[in-house]
């Protein structure tokens, strides 16, 4: 009897249809379809710009668009804008992002070819706009620097530079690093027990670490001195820390958040080192903790929920049940702007108080507009393998699932421009998706162990993700690709960050020393 063969297998599938498919000529755009309309929206106000105007089929590629959209804002050559293009169904009920879709090469294989549209409909694009400056992959380790005695478990740049950096590790202590010389600067020693969150206060004055030992510390950042003694009050060890945006806070009286396996988040207050409000609702230990811009705090827990508290008084105003398993991680929409408040890329620092109060305000203001009113969204991921896309201030339900993780999913982070969102999980993958309506978009393969970390250039236009493998990779978010392979840690990546600036990538593991890259 012959030998059957097997049916090809999944992967076997997949590679003929990617074989097919390049084999196939490309197909240009057909010459004699005449011209279209388009109207252009300003995607955060919802307004029109500029008259309808009429564009030839086979010059409606997304660079003549833009090319077109500046001409159209009277920009000059050298300050062009580059715009990302969204087809909307209806702008009437430009609420919803159902059926919305990226313009990624020209009008006709996006909407003429599908038959969504036809050349005599007016086709109603939304424009949103794309960072000025462009990062460069970090292609290099400049600088290993070994110090910690233990894994390193927390890395976060400073919100001013890429020049200072802070870790926190196993042991006990945490490391302020110069970044540009790749030596240490400072050693915070206080804590009994290891380091498990770091974070840098907005206005780049002050570190908070959460330790093992049940205690919040903080730190001069410049000078590496305690600020006072330690803030005790939690009953097992703290394991997230969030600070008050900058352009919420009370003048000369920033506040904190701590969350704990014990189950309560605190919120101190960082001059008199007491607590204020104790938020305890959760059931099991709060694995994350975010303050948002319009004056709530996001918590995330093992016992299954998210919880939206108001952080003037600490009542509860939601709690967001759908999860299945714990959740482990959550992100805002606006993380990136809260993070790095009044400092921008031009690296001008507004003088006095108010001036710096107004321009975080004004930053947040604009990264969080969508037609016209201010959003705040939150992603959640959890061990049932599942993220959910939330937008608190208008509901209790969320507004997608995302489902494609074939384990649980450990870490969750927005783009800058709030536009992707990238999700990391133990089956070794990290998944792109669109933010607006929870769409997946990519999978980016290529780590062969549990990814544990990612961050987004500032540009929003690179991705850096950190494995158990040891590499660090670096991938481009429009294509898809890999776009810098890292090897150089010697054991497993727990920790990475990328700077505000998008000058540096820092990172740290469990061979205890401090890796920064660079273009």
């Amino acid at each position: 009897m012959a030998t059957v063969l097997p049916p090809p297998s999944k992967r076997q599938k997949a590679a003929i249809a990617e074989r097919s498919r390049e084999q196939q000529d490309i197909d240009g755009i057909p010459e004699n379809l005449g011209s279209i309309r388009v109207q252009f929206y300003d995607q955060s106000s919802g307004l029109a710009t500029g008259a309808p105007v009429s564009i030839p089929v086979a010059d409606a590629s997304v660079k003549n668009l833009e090319l077109l959209l500046n001409t159209l804002q009277g920009n000059d050559a050298s300050e062009r804008i580059p715009y990302r293009f969204t087809y909307r169904p209806e702008l009437q009920n430009a609420q919803t992002a159902e059926g919305s879709l990226d313009i990624t090469s020209d009008l006709y294989h996006a909407l003429l070819k599908p038959g969504l549209k036809t050349t005599e409909d007016s086709i109603s694009l939304q424009y949103t706009p794309q960072a000025v400056f462009r990062v460069r992959a970090v292609s290099r380790c400049s600088a290993a620097v070994a110090g910690h005695g233990e894994a390193i478990l927390a890395t976060q740049f400073s919100p001013k530079s890429s020049s200072k950096m802070v870790s926190g590790s196993g042991d006990s202590t945490a490391r302020i690093w110069d970044c540009d010389t790749g030596t240490p600067l400072q050693t915070l020693k206080g804590h009994t027990s290891w380091v498990l969150a770091v974070s840098w206060s907005p206005d780049d004055s002050t570190i908070a670490t959460g330790s093992m030992d049940n205690t919040v510390r903080l730190w001069d950042a410049e000078a590496g001195n305690p600020l006072g003694n330690p803030m005790k009050g939690h009953m097992k060890w703290v394991s997230s820390l969030a600070w008050e945006p900058y352009h919420l806070q009370q003048p000369g009286k920033p506040r904190l958040a701590s969350a704990s396996k014990d189950a309560t988040v605190r919120i101190w207050d960082t001059v008199s080192k007491r607590i204020e409000i104790v938020l305890s609702g959760h059931k099991g230990s709060v694995s994350c903790v975010k303050w948002g811009g319009v004056g709530r705090i996001y918590t995330a827990s093992h016992d299954k929920s998210v919880k939206v508290w108001n952080s003037k008084d600490g009542t509860l105003v939601h709690t967001l049940s759908s999860h299945a398993h714990w959740v482990n991680h959550l992100a805002l929409s606006t993380d990136f702007v809260l993070r790095t408040a009044y400092h921008d890329h031009t690296g001008r620092i507004p003088d006095p108080e108010d001036g710096k109060r107004a321009k975080a305000k004004e930053r947040f203001e604009k990264a969080a507009t969508v037609n016209g009113s201010i959003v705040e969204r939150l992603v959640t991921a959890s061990d049932d393998f599942t993220m959910y896309l939330w937008e608190p201030t208008t509901s209790t339900k969320p507004l997608a699932r995302l489902l494609g993780h074939q384990k649980q999913v450990n870490h969750v982070t927005f783009s800058p421009d709030g536009l992707f969102i990238a999700s990391a999980g133990f089956d070794n993958h990290v998944k792109l998706w669109n933010a607006r309506d929870g769409k997946f978009i990519a999978t980016l393969r290529g780590h062969v162990a549990s990814v544990y970390q990612c961050a987004f250039s500032p540009d929003s236009r690179l991705l850096v993700s950190g494995s158990k493998d040891t590499t660090l990779k670096v991938w481009d978010t429009r294509s898809g690709k890999l776009s810098m392979d890292l090897p150089g840690h010697k054991d497993e990546v727990y920790a990475v960050d990328w700077s505000p600036d998008g000058q540096k990538v820092g990172s740290g593991g469990k061979d205890k020393a401090i890796r920064i890259w660079r273009h």
